[in-house]
């Protein structure tokens, strides 16, 4: 059965980035079930894994704009301290949402503290990056109704209600 729309598919993979750093990998545990066609998973994975089979293997390198997009500067910003209210110990790595330009809530990383000064980065970590992927897939099956009127896989390996 080739991976299409609406199939649950089960994948073995590692994720590396161009210096050949692994940054993920489903190695030593289940494999990464999801739900094709519903944007579970980045779009150039997804587009590379359509019309694949149970067994075949392959390696996927997908360039920023078909994973989590270009690296935004505007994206980056100097906030006060006193921003981060509530918050006793700010350190460099901490997450923290907070409202987009367009009122959508998004997740934003402290990068540098200096003083009072806090930046912080709402891009992805993974923004700007061509991301390699060593893939396997392990097994495909038709979505259940409830997994697609979800728009993810239930059960072991994908999401539990």
């Amino acid at each position: 059965m080739p991976i299409a729309a609406n199939k649950a598919v089960s994948i073995d993979y590692t994720l590396t980035n161009d210096a050949g750093e692994v940054i993920d990998s489903s190695a030593g545990g289940a494999p990464l079930v999801y739900l094709h066609g519903a944007g579970n998973i980045i779009p150039g994975l997804e587009k590379a894994l359509e019309g694949k089979n149970v067994g075949d293997e392959l390696e996927v390198a997908v360039e920023p704009e078909e994973a989590y997009g270009e690296y935004l500067a505007e994206l980056v910003s100097t906030l006060n301290r006193s921003m981060f209210e509530g918050v006793d110990e700010l350190e460099v790595g901490m997450q923290f949402h907070a409202s987009a330009p367009d009122g959508q809530m998004q997740i934003v990383t402290i990068r540098d503290l200096d003083g009072d000064d806090v930046t912080v980065d709402g891009n992805h970590p993974l923004a700007g990056q061509r991301l390699n992927f060593k893939v396997k897939v392990v097994d495909v099956r038709d979505a259940s109704e409830e997994e697609i009127a979800h728009r993810h896989i239930h059960g072991e390996g994908g999401h539990h209600h």
